[in-house]
């Protein structure tokens, strides 16, 4: 196995893209890699308004390719035995579009793609919690995987022993939401909505969520469940059970986990020398004027760490202006930052 990448060789930025303007502005942005999915359960971000039909994924992938950027499709939810047709006709779709790779999670859908598209690239997603070296090689050696996104759980010492056991590159994300959970294990909101996330594409999908305002203030509730309330004029986020405020023994907070986004800005240097080949911003769920803020500000970070890593610090510019699109507008290492380890 590969434990000897030395130096910072150039890593790609990989750019949320849930809608044709989104696609855009990351692109415009500096973007060198953008990821989309369809407008099905078949990506995990199956929301009303975002995603692509054929037409708008056509007229995408030339926009970006025309610009010399990759673009990359999520099929990375697990197919069920009476719906595993609509996964195959994507993958088959996806490869007659000519994107540059496919990002996978279910081990069945994989060995479909690559004994029916051999010559496509394909990426472990996030939503196959391979969180060890050994669970990535297997991946390899079953599926040929090229490249696996970390799932956000794992220490900066964890990430770096784990690219030096293995040959697979490695993305992991930048900058974006944080989910309490493994990623593709998470069934929390299932047991409110029905619907696995990892089935349906969505937790807390849209035909579930409801919002009541009255003079107090606002209130969001999840199939019926209350998650949160909020003052008059108080910033409201889109409603999860993980990220809901509960009264647990009397005292009302975040019970599970508080809102805040993963920023790594100043983590940069230390995970392109490890080996990190790309870095993804997390928020196809977002819109275009947040993927293009974020996109800018990860451009020039990343542009200064490639060209003086030893000298490289975030500039409080950059960290202003991603706090202000961050969850509860503020930022974490999430964990990355073990210091006991």
């Amino acid at each position: 196995m590969s434990g000897s990448r030395e130096g910072v060789k150039r890593v790609e930025l990989v750019c949320p893209a849930g809608s044709l303007p989104a696609l855009k502005a990351a692109v415009d942005s500096g973007a060198d890699a953008v990821y989309m999915g369809f407008r099905d359960a078949t990506n995990a971000r199956n929301f009303p308004g975002l995603n692509f039909d054929e037409g708008a994924a056509h007229k995408g992938i030339q926009y970006a390719h025309e610009r010399g950027v990759k673009v990359l499709l999520a099929l990375n939810t697990f197919p069920q035995p009476e719906n595993w047709s609509q996964w195959t006709r994507a993958v088959d779709l996806a490869a007659s579009l000519d994107v540059d790779a496919l990002i996978m999670a279910d081990p069945g859908l994989l060995r479909y793609a690559a004994a029916s598209h051999p010559d496509l690239r394909l990426h472990l997603s996030v939503q196959g919690s391979a969180t060890s070296y050994e669970a990535i090689n297997f991946y390899q050696r079953q599926f040929g995987i090229q490249r696996v996104v970390l799932p956000r759980v794992l220490s900066f010492s964890q990430v770096t022993r784990l690219i030096e056991n293995t040959d697979v590159e490695v993305e992991v994300f930048g900058f974006g939401s944080l989910c309490v959970m493994v990623e593709g294990r998470c069934a929390l909101s299932s047991y409110v909505t029905g619907e696995s996330p990892n089935t349906c594409g969505a937790c807390s999908p849209a035909r579930a969520v409801r919002w009541e305002e009255d003079a107090s203030g606002r209130r969001s509730r999840l199939n019926g469940v209350l998650i949160d309330s909020y003052q008059p004029g108080e910033s409201a986020g889109y409603p999860v059970l993980c990220k809901g405020r509960f009264e647990v023994n009397g005292r009302v907070d975040y019970a599970i986990e508080e809102p805040t986004s993963l920023s790594l800005l100043d983590r940069l240097p230390e995970l392109l020398k490890a080996g990190v080949v790309a870095l993804k911003i997390e928020g196809r769920q977002r819109s275009p004027a947040y993927v293009k803020q974020v996109t800018q500000v990860m451009r020039k970070a990343l542009d200064a760490c490639l060209a003086d890593p030893d000298g490289y610090a975030p500039h409080s510019e950059w960290v202003t202006q991603l706090d202000r699109v961050s969850e509860g507008t503020t930022h974490t290492l999430g964990a990355l930052d073990r210091a006991w380890q």
